[in-house]
């Protein structure tokens, strides 16, 4: 561990050499991997620097005691000896978690999908009431937010909506937001005043560069065709619809927001890419699932993580049994106050794994 943390702080200091060099400056592509590099490192480094620095003073006061010979300074010692080994023990608990194994996806920009779910038009609203919840949140945290593809109904909702979220570190945030959405209020149409439950399906993919989906174009099949809102009314008079069908998965997916067939495309192939990668990953995971048995949820989109009760005004998280009456305050953003505690609980269940 020591010779780690070593490797650590030289790496830190190469970093830091390289990244005032001209050269590497002028050189945007190696500038921004390496400044990557830096951020990810610095905030190590510096937890080891403060580790070892207290752990010199510790040895220096233990001496002082040792010694008994300075009675002032073996008052001194005596007295903020306690709280320098406190303070180790915490820079020393802060460090494992800082050297946990990092999600190499944790820095991709997200692909969030919402589907309705049980509940028909109750739960499309619900789809459209998520869909915000998601963007508020992006705001309030300087994420941008750009809608790929969406399908309404009449009256405000979504059957389904596919957003992609950029920005730095946008799935280490959103990942844990896969899952069953369940909402429980009394809809506007209902008469007597019942409380009826719906559900939404999000699904939260890291976005994919085309080299990790490996989409090559003889696999693909494109379909154009003209676009339609709700109820069949044509929104538009050219074919500019697209439907991309990868022919070894059967994965299909449509886009006609823009009235550029051009356009669909792309946001159609980001979203297909997003998905196969997502496929990939999850085989992987599979393979190593009795190793990452405990951790916070599975990410299956089967697995019902929250419940949103309005009558309440509670939202209540069932992976970590976490019950919060701020339903407003989330649905309006405020997203951390969930994000937070479940990264802490999947911290946790990692330590606990690797036995630290």
């Amino acid at each position: 561990m020591k010779d780690r943390l070593l490797e650590i702080l030289k790496r830190r200091d190469e970093l830091t050499t390289q990244l005032s060099d001209p050269i590497i400056i002028s050189n945007t592509e190696t500038y921004t991997k390496l400044s990557k590099e830096f951020a990810s490192v610095e905030p190590v480094a510096v937890v080891i620097e403060k580790l070892n620095a207290t752990q010199q003073q510790i040895d220096e006061y233990q001496e002082i005691i040792a010694d008994e010979e300075d009675e002032d300074l073996l008052e001194i010692a005596q007295e903020e000896l306690p709280e320098l080994n406190q303070a180790l023990i915490n820079f020393e608990e802060e460090l494992k978690v800082l050297l946990l194994p990092k999600d190499a996806d944790d820095e991709r920009n997200a692909i969030v999908e919402i589907r309705a779910g049980t509940g028909g038009d109750e739960a499309a609203l619900f789809a459209s009431d998520l869909m915000r919840m998601y963007s508020r949140y992006a705001e309030k945290v300087g994420f941008k937010t750009e809608i790929l593809s969406f399908s309404g109904i009449g009256i405000g909702g979504y059957k389904e909506v596919i957003a992609q979220f950029s920005g730095q570190g946008v799935f280490s945030k959103l990942k844990f937001e896969s899952g069953v959405h369940r909402v429980q209020r009394v809809p506007a149409t209902e008469t007597q005043g019942r409380i009826h439950t719906s559900a939404c399906t999000v699904a939260v993919l890291p976005e994919a560069d085309e080299v990790d989906s490996n989409v090559r174009n003889e696999d693909l099949r494109f379909d154009v065709y003209r676009a339609s809102g709700p109820g069949g009314q044509s929104v538009n008079t050219t074919d500019s619809a697209v439907r991309i069908t990868h022919l070894p998965t059967g994965l299909v997916v449509t886009c006609q927001d823009e009235k550029s067939q051009h356009k669909n495309k792309a946001k159609a192939l980001k979203v297909l890419q997003a998905r196969l990668y997502a496929q990939v990953k999850q085989e992987a995971d599979d393979e190593r699932a009795e190793a990452r048995r405990g951790m916070v949820g599975t990410g299956d989109r089967s697995e019902r993580i929250r419940t949103y009760n309005f009558p309440q005004s509670r939202v209540t998280d069932h992976r970590i049994n976490l019950t919060l009456y701020k339903l407003e305050q989330i649905l309006h953003g405020e997203l951390e106050q969930l994000i937070e505690p479940l990264n802490e609980s999947h911290q946790t269940q990692l330590l606990a794994a690797t036995g630290t």
